[in-house]
């Protein structure tokens, strides 16, 4: 990716049912969630998608793709790359894909430890994890 001070990223918890959108920046190399899009069978509300691409303008999307625990692939390991193909396809901005075991139980625990068993929504818990997703991909990027 090529750096410059203000590299504004997307991160994604995709979902069949919902996808968790986060932003973040290279800058502090952090993220916070922004909010949880409806999908069907994985396509997400494009119409709502165009506005917040429209409104950060990023440099690149990054793709939570869920794994088994030993690293195989799993039955929506397809899907998830397929929606990271949709995004490049569609927006023409480039797309890394980061392994998201464990980021929807993080982000449950997170949310349950701020603010109790009533915190926990699914529609918080997605862009959280996306949160997560996107907070491991800055972390590992070398300097």
């Amino acid at each position: 990716m090529t750096k410059n001070l203000s590299n504004i990223l997307l991160g994604f918890d995709f979902g069949m049912k919902r996808i968790g959108v986060a932003v973040g920046q290279t800058v502090t190399k952090t993220a916070r969630p922004l909010e949880t899009l409806k999908a069907k069978l994985g396509l997400p509300q494009w119409d709502r998608l165009n506005k917040i691409v429209q409104k950060w303008q990023p440099d690149a999307f990054v793709v939570g793709i869920p794994l088994n625990m030993d690293g195989t692939e799993q039955p929506l390991t397809a899907n998830a790359k397929h929606f990271a193909q949709m995004l490049e396809t569609r927006y023409q901005i480039p797309v890394y894909e980061m392994d998201e075991r464990l980021s929807t139980k993080d982000a449950r625990e997170r949310i349950f430890n701020e603010g109790g068993f009533k915190a926990l929504q699914d529609g918080q818990v997605d862009s959280v994890a996306a949160q997560l997703i996107l907070q491991n991909w800055l972390i590992q990027q070398k300097e």
